[in-house]
């Protein structure tokens, strides 16, 4: 049995698939077995993913375009180690990942889920976020608290991160009817029930497109995590309710911003102290100025410049 299997969701990525591949099988630490989930590509995604077929490298095929979800439950399901990890078709892994991540699992024995920093690609650009690893002391590794540090861009990303089988057996899957930020509704509950080690060095890479960054991924039509769903928690976790009312800041100024009415809903349980200013402001902003502000954004990215997102 290997030590990770590292899960690959494929869909229409011809032009990045062959690097993301080539990262994992370029890895210092070598004991893993690789599944690329095919969710029905239409492009040339799965003739170039079939070139690094091997013992250790499977190709599982949907019959049907099931969405990201659904895609990464089907790797979980078929995973024969004990500790899962996910890169997205269209990122990369620096060599040394899974060597960080296992030093992370031999030396933090109480966590069961393990991740670290990041970089982003910006224009060609290599950037580390601001994410609130910035509060950490240089080279850190150990426990953090991810309700607590994590009010910024996510403090470790998809493909940054892995998980003990114990955690799905416990919460479950991905849940595959949220079809926008499923991963923030799995992140709850998985950083509720158990604890975070964290390696402060970027190991992964995250190619941003900056034509589309601020609109892509449309959320109009798509179903939503609901974050009142946890709201009883936070009476057990003084950091959660902060957090959640970040991401319900978030998610409420983007659905705002497309006159979709569910911001209202999302923004009702808001505690104004639990936001800074500048985003309580950003709220009362009709969605016009709010769009505004997104092209000067647009702007800024595409000379290579990235404001604050939050």
């Amino acid at each position: 049995m290997p030590f990770f299997t590292v899960i690959l969701p494929l869909y229409n990525k011809e032009n990045f698939v062959r690097d993301a591949i080539k990262s994992i099988l370029n890895q210092t630490f070598t004991d893993f077995e690789l599944l690329i989930v095919n969710d029905c590509s239409t492009d040339k995604s799965v003739e170039i993913a079939s070139e690094f077929l091997s013992e250790k490298v499977q190709i599982i095929h949907h019959e049907k375009n099931s969405g990201l979800a659904a895609t990464r439950n089907t790797g979980i399901k078929k995973a024969t180690s004990n500790y899962v990890t996910f890169l997205d078709a269209d990122d990369v892994w620096k060599p040394h990942f899974l060597e960080k991540i296992f030093y992370l699992i031999q030396n933090f024995p109480e966590a069961r889920i393990f991740g670290t920093n990041y970089e982003e690609i910006w224009k060609g650009t290599l950037k580390t976020p601001i994410n609130g690893s910035e509060l950490l002391e240089k080279n850190y590794k150990g426990y953090i608290d991810f309700f607590k540090i994590n009010l910024k861009q996510g403090i470790y990303n998809h493909g940054s991160v892995c998980l003990h089988k114990e955690v799905f057996e416990k919460i479950g899957y991905y849940n595959e009817s949220i079809k926008f930020s499923e991963d923030l509704d799995f992140n709850i509950r998985a950083n509720y029930h158990y604890k975070l080690a964290y390696d402060k060095t970027p190991q992964m890479i995250y190619f941003m497109q900056t034509e589309n960054q601020i609109t892509q991924n449309s959320i109009e039509n798509k179903t939503i995590p609901n974050f009142d769903l946890y709201e009883n928690w936070t009476k057990t976790n003084p950091h959660l309710k902060k957090y959640l009312d970040f991401e319900r800041y978030v998610l409420g100024k983007r659905l705002k911003k497309n006159n979709d009415l569910r911001w209202k809903k999302m923004i009702a349980n808001i505690d104004s102290k639990n936001l800074n200013w500048k985003q309580n402001l950003l709220l009362k902003l009709p969605s016009l100025v709010l769009n505004s502000l997104d092209k000067v954004k647009l702007l800024l990215l595409k000379l290579g410049i990235k404001p604050s997102t939050y």
